[in-house]
C-alpha cells in the first residue's frame, strides 16, 4: 500500500480550504455577530459545519472515533468528493462492477475520469481473475463495490473484499447502503487493517430518513480529513442534524421497522413466485427483491397504469423488476395487481 498522499490530487493537497464563521469559533457565546446572519427566525443560524453532535452520536453507534466519520449531503456527496480528492481529471481512472449502482458513473462522467467496467459474473460476483490486470494501472485510483449490491441485492462476500484490499494499492470504496438489512458483516471492521479502505452507510434507507440525505463516509483520518477539506462549509443543514439525531435515538422504532420489512420481504418472495411469468427471484440482502419476470417492460407499464411504481431494470438486466419492499397494504396491492396483470 502506497502513502495516502501519493494518492491524492497535488492541488488537493495544497489547498486551503475555506474558513466560515462557525468553522472559526466552536465554543460557546451569548451574542454571535461575526457570520453576517439574521438575528431573527428559527434557523437564522448557520449549522455546525462539521455535525459534531451527530458524530458523536454515529461514532457511539458503529464503536468508532469521531476522527473516522464524514457526514455528506446524502452518500452522493461522498462519492463525489471521492473522485475530486483522488482522480486528476482527463487523466485518472476508476473502476466498478456493473450492473451497480448508477451514481458511480455519472460522478465518473461529471469528474471527467474514465471508467473501467468488469461486470458481475452469472451470480452477480465479482470475478477476480477479470478485475486482477486492471489493479496495477498507476492511473486506477477508486473501485467502487456496492455490497449488498444495488439493483441485485446481494452481498459480496468478506473474502473478495480482502482480496482487492491487499491487491489494490488505490482507494477501495465499499457502498454499503443496505448493510442494516443483511446478515453479513460490515466491512467497517476491516478499518482498522486498511487505510485505503472508504465505507459508505446511510440513514436513507433502514433508518427511513431518505428525505434528509444524511450520508456516511468511514476511512481512516487522513482520508476524512481531505473529504472535510473539499466539503461545502455547511453541507448538512441544521433542521436535518436535528431530525437525524432524533432518528438514531429511537432505536427501538428503528428495528421495529426493519424487522417488520424483512418479515414483509419473505413473505413477498414466496407470494411472487406465484405469480404467473415469474423466472426468478433473486436472493437480497436488502429492502428490495430483483425479479425476473416474462416480457418485464410491459409489465412496468401496467403497473404504472394502476398507479404502482416499481424499478424497471430491464437494460441492466434484461426481463427484470426491482420491486421495493412497501408497508403490508402497498405490498399486498401489488401482488393482487400483479396477480390480475398476468393471469
Amino acid at each position: 500500500m502506497m502513502e495516502l498522499a501519493t494518492l491524492v490530487r497535488k492541488n488537493i493537497q495544497g489547498l486551503t480550504p475555506y474558513s466560515s464563521a462557525r468553522g472559526e469559533f466552536s465554543g460557546s457565546a451569548e451574542i454571535f455577530l461575526d457570520a453576517n446572519e439574521n438575528p431573527f427566525g428559527t434557523f437564522n443560524r448557520y449549522p455546525d459545519p462539521y455535525q459534531q453532535a451527530l458524530k458523536k452520536e454515529i461514532a457511539q453507534l458503529k464503536d468508532l472515533p469521531v476522527e473516522n466519520i464524514f457526514i455528506g449531503n446524502g452518500s452522493d456527496e461522498a462519492i463525489d468528493l471521492l473522485f475530486r480528492v483522488f482522480c486528476e481529471p482527463g487523466k485518472d481512472k476508476a473502476l466498478i462492477f456493473p450492473p451497480t449502482y448508477g451514481m458511480y458513473r455519472v460522478s465518473a462522467q461529471i469528474n471527467d475520469v474514465s471508467l473501467i467496467e468488469v461486470p458481475l459474473n452469472n451470480q452477480f460476483l465479482i470475478s477476480e481473475a477479470s478485475v486482477a490486470p486492471f489493479l496495477k494501472d498507476p492511473l486506477l485510483k477508486l473501485l467502487f463495490v456496492c455490497s449488498p449490491n444495488n439493483p441485485t441485492g446481494n452481498l459480496i462476500p468478506h473474502k473478495t473484499l480482502l482480496r482487492l484490499l491487499k491487491n489494490f494499492s488505490g482507494i477501495v470504496v465499499v457502498d454499503e447502503a443496505y448493510i442494516d438489512f443483511s446478515e453479513g458483516p460490515s466491512a467497517l471492521e476491516l478499518l482498522p487493517e486498511f487505510p485505503n479502505l472508504v465505507v459508505l452507510q446511510t440513514l436513507s434507507k433502514a433508518w427511513g430518513q431518505a428525505g434528509l440525505r444524511i450520508g456516511f463516509a468511514f476511512g481512516a483520518s487522513e482520508i476524512i480529513s481531505y473529504l472535510n477539506k473539499v466539503k461545502p462549509p455547511y453541507n448538512v443543514s441544521s433542521a436535518n442534524q436535528q431530525q437525524a439525531l432524533k432518528a438514531l435515538q429511537n432505536s427501538a422504532q428503528f428495528e421495529k421497522n426493519r424487522q417488520l420489512i424483512l418479515s414483509e420481504k419473505k413473505r413477498m418472495e414466496k407470494a411472487l413466485e406465484k405469480i404467473p411469468g415469474v423466472q426468478k427471484i433473486f436472493p437480497s440482502e436488502t429492502n428490495f427483491l430483483l425479479l425476473q419476470i416474462e416480457n418485464a417492460p410491459e409489465i412496468y407499464r401496467q403497473l404504472i397504469a394502476q398507479k404502482i411504481i416499481v424499478r424497471n431494470r430491464d437494460r441492466q438486466i434484461e426481463n427484470t423488476l426491482r420491486i421495493t419492499i412497501g408497508c403490508p397494504s402497498e405490498n399486498e396491492k401489488l401482488l393482487q395487481t400483479l396477480q390480475n396483470i398476468t393471469s
